[in-house]
């Protein structure tokens, strides 16, 4: 993929809107770490606290780009990012487990350090997304995150207003664990110069997410099992 081709701007869209759709949680989990704070100090808790979260899921997201040229992991990942898809129709998302605190840095610790637990998503799909572009990775995390949290609770309101959003949100992540799939060199007998079969199982996988995940948010709301307002996942 050339450098600012027409390509690159699409996978870098790509990589925006997939934080987007799996990070609507950061600003719940930012809001909690930093609620006790005197207001004088919230403002830079918030700022650390992001500074450190962008710098740790580069280098995660780096580090995974790196793994993902060793054989079958490609695969594994786009397995793995299939769940996750179905996760952002389905998740329920709880963040009882969030400690606020009363000083700057140790909410900006309790800021990165649940950042990093909840990013594993994050980092599987927008590795995925990039295809493997270093350059691509560090601009789209640079660009989403600080979106995400001065954003999120837009996009979450955007998000409960509009539904179709998260539906549309898990098609882009389903699409891209197929084609990571799809893109497994120790699979290549199977997909490679097959253009048709690569479509066929991409738009299998894409449909099959989609229909299970509504059938499960369907199940959950017959049961009684009140959803997460935020229809995106954890991030």
């Amino acid at each position: 993929m050339e450098l600012f081709s027409a390509a690159f701007f699409i996978s870098l869209i790509n990589i925006i809107f997939i934080d987007l759709i799996l990070a609507g949680d950061n600003a719940i989990v930012i809001g909690m770490a930093a609620r006790k704070l005197p207001h004088s100090v919230q403002k830079k808790a918030i700022l650390y606290g992001t500074a450190g979260a962008v710098i740790l899921r580069i280098a995660a997201t780096l580090v995974v780009v790196w793994l993902l040229n060793i054989p079958w992991l490609l695969a594994v990942g786009g397995l793995l990012l299939i769940y996750i898809s179905y996760k952002v129709l389905t998740d329920e998302g709880d963040h009882d487990s969030v400690k606020a605190q009363t000083s700057l840095w140790p909410a900006v610790r309790t800021i990165v350090i649940a950042d990093a637990a909840m990013g594993l998503d994050n980092v599987i799909a927008v590795a995925g997304a990039s295809g493997q572009h270093m350059v691509l990775v560090v601009i789209g995390l640079l660009i989403s995150v600080p979106i995400v949290v001065w954003g999120s609770t837009l996009f979450i309101k955007l998000l409960n207003l509009f539904p179709w959003i998260a539906y549309l949100g898990a098609a882009v992540l389903a699409y891209t664990a197929a084609h990571m799939i799809t893109t497994e060199p120790k699979l290549a007998a199977v997909f490679v110069d097959k253009p048709v079969i690569s479509f066929a199982f991409i738009i299998l996988i894409v449909a099959a997410v989609l229909v299970i995940g509504h059938w499960r948010k369907k199940q959950q709301r017959s049961s009684g099992k009140k959803p997460h307002s935020d229809p995106a996942t954890h991030s």
